[in-house]
């Protein structure tokens, strides 16, 4: 299973009358092993987003580190502010590890019990629970398989629709049915955890009646995308710099004028710009064969780090960059989606375009929105590689 890899993603409601979610999810990585925590504070607001964040960053440090359920469990109750009011320190957790890619291992103290889909249906497995510092603590050991989709959940999810459509809320078994009713192997960890959190969202009815947070891991196959930007510091390195990104498998990405001339003579292709401007913001795509999606470079990069800082924000049900058609949005639904190795090609030659005092950029600026470009993509669990000529 090496050449399988964890995707993931996850979205956040916020309780209606309140800015700060109580709910609060991380993903981790450490030694081959994939983590996820998923924490709900008590009550709601700004205590509860406190008590939810220093859950979920404890958990997924001492998990990442090695640490036993008992230790994590220990350090939690120990360290947890105690509510003034109701004299309890309390946030629920769910603990998620994927090792190797094979071996899961879930532990769970008072939140939904996480479903698990393998080929489309719900896998029952067993789990034992057992008391560690006075709490009920669940945990579940089974071996993964491809397609494997493990979805972890507040109880603002169980609570959604409650005395309305349905009596005592949308049960784990009706989540179940929602899940396997509209499962396709081709949707992503992320996409999964939106369309289950938009479905709580219309049982609230817009208005959650308490945070609600979906996070989904999901075991796929490594698919690659592929992107260069700038030409190469001299014309010398051209054929070398081309030759390694069209020796690459997957999505090909070109990005920047200049470059997408040079892509263009080196395939014997024709470059022809495209008429759609879908965004009157951002320059118009080109048409390369050869080449799955031709663009603009530093304009059309910045939106897409826009776009990244809104995906990793984990609140928003819908995004323009799924559907539209410009260069950006179509960069971002490969990146951020589908892809989960990522290979930059970054040429260094200095462009006079970026001196343009209009658009205020330096010669630094690109390589800076490669860097944090990297880094967004990395905070999504993607496996990147830049390489610089």
């Amino acid at each position: 299973m090496n050449d399988l890899c964890i995707d993931s993603g996850y979205i956040s409601l916020i309780k209606a009358g309140e800015q700060l979610c109580g709910d609060r999810v991380v993903f981790a990585a450490d030694d081959g092993t994939a983590i996820c925590v998923l924490a709900d504070g008590l009550g709601s607001g700004v205590k509860a987003n406190i008590l939810a964040t220093l859950t979920s960053q404890i958990l997924a440090t001492m998990s990442a580190g090695g640490m036993s359920v008992e230790e994590c469990v220990n350090t939690i109750v120990r360290t947890l502010p105690e509510c003034s009011v109701r004299k309890i320190a309390y946030s629920t957790f769910t603990i998620v590890k994927i090792r190797d890619q094979r071996y899961v291992e879930l532990t769970r103290f008072d939140n939904p019990h996480t479903v698990v889909l393998r080929d489309g249906r719900n896998f029952d497995f067993a789990y034992a629970p057992r008391m560690i510092e006075g709490k009920k603590i669940y945990e579940s050991k089974f071996e993964a398989q491809e397609n494997d989709v493990l979805v972890v959940m507040s109880d603002g999810a169980i609570y959604a629709g409650i005395g309305e459509e349905y009596a005592f809320g949308w049960e784990r078994e009706n989540i179940i049915r929602f899940l396997e009713a509209h499962y396709s192997p081709d949707l992503t960890a992320k996409q999964i955890a939106r369309m289950l959190a938009s479905e709580c969202n219309r049982l609230y009815h817009g208005r959650p009646g308490d945070d609600t947070s979906v996070a989904v891991m999901r075991l796929c196959r490594r698919r690659t995308a592929n992107m260069m930007i700038g030409p190469p510091s001299s014309r010398g390195l051209d054929n070398l710099m081309l030759g390694e990104f069209f020796a690459q498998t997957g999505t090909r990405i070109v990005c920047g004028g200049t470059t997408n001339k040079i892509a263009a003579r080196y395939l014997g292709s024709e470059l022809t710009a495209s008429l759609d401007y879908a965004d009157s913001d951002l320059p118009p795509i080109y048409n390369l064969p050869g080449v799955d999606l031709a663009t603009e470079a530093v304009v059309t990069i910045s939106r897409v780090l826009e776009y990244a800082d809104e995906y990793l924000s984990g609140t928003r049900l819908s995004a323009s960059w799924e559907k539209g058609r410009d260069g950006a949005s179509r960069i971002a639904r490969e990146l951020f989606d589908p892809a989960t190795d990522i290979n930059f090609f970054v040429g260094c030659a200095m462009n006079p375009a970026h001196q343009n005092p209009k658009l205020s950029l330096a010669f630094g600026v690109k390589f800076q929105l490669i860097d944090r470009r990297s880094k967004s993509l990395e905070q999504m669990g993607k496996r990147v590689s830049v390489r610089y000529y």
